[in-house]
């Protein structure tokens, strides 16, 4: 786990079915709000939606054998309700942040075992982006939301090993204790001081890396209209019923 790498090129070959079924099932295991588990994952494997899928992710991981759309899905579970003669209460805010925590154990929980396996894998937060045109491709009913999509097969390619922030920028003791200026500049000099980062400094003209991210990656009115187009799709969906 200490020596994570986020695999985007991969060789034709197939994930073997069995290996995949192992993995699938060491998702499921993960901890999950009441024991409902309220997501699906959707495993594409064949032509032409894998293409389908890359494009609707902005054309990454073109190579890869295998994509797994997590969802979270209160449809299920209100079918099974009905078939119950029970409520169906579970279309709000409430339930979709409890679920998208639920599909977000069972996704690490496939992406240790898939590592463990030697299997390579890159989380994509593009699903967020075009959650709707990917959820009509996958032929998602109402009550199921794309929210974690991971590309995944043999890696083809040995990736730089990114730089992660410490247990000095993230982690408190007893309660939140709120940086001064000095501490959290000392704390990211581990992202800010990185060869491959001060690089794309340089390539984009920017005054330092956090420039980057608000003013070429996730700019405000990127964030904006993105958030308003998923907020639509959630109301939409019957999960915003609040």
């Amino acid at each position: 786990m200490m020596q994570h790498r986020s695999v985007r090129q991969f060789t034709p070959d197939p994930v073997d079915p069995e290996l995949l079924s192992t993995i699938l099932d060491c998702g499921l295991r993960a901890s999950n709000t009441g024991n409902m588990q309220l997501y699906s994952i959707i495993a594409t494997t064949q032509e032409p939606l894998r293409s389908e899928l890359s494009k609707l992710h902005f054309g990454q991981c073109a190579s890869a054998p295998l994509w797994l759309t997590i969802c979270v899905d209160v449809a299920r579970y209100h079918q099974y309700c009905r078939i119950n003669l029970c409520d169906e209460p579970y279309g709000n805010l409430l339930w979709f942040v409890s679920a998208l925590v639920d599909a977000s154990l069972c996704a690490q929980n496939i992406c240790v075992a898939a590592e463990a396996k030697g299997l390579g894998f890159c989380y994509l937060g593009t699903v967020n982006y075009n959650t709707r045109q990917i959820a009509e491709l996958l032929q998602c009913p109402k009550g199921v939301v794309p929210v974690i999509a991971i590309a995944m097969g043999h890696p083809a390619e040995q990736p730089r090993f990114s730089e992660r922030l410490g247990q000095d920028a993230v982690v408190h003791s007893e309660t939140y204790h709120v940086p001064t200026d000095n501490e959290l500049i000392a704390s990211h000099q581990v992202r800010d001081n990185d060869p491959f980062n001060k690089k794309m400094v340089e390539e984009n003209g920017t005054r330092n890396y956090c420039e980057i991210f608000t003013t070429k990656r996730y700019p405000h009115d990127l964030n904006v209209n993105v958030s308003r187009d998923l907020l639509q799709f959630l109301k939409d969906s019957g999960m915003w019923d609040f």
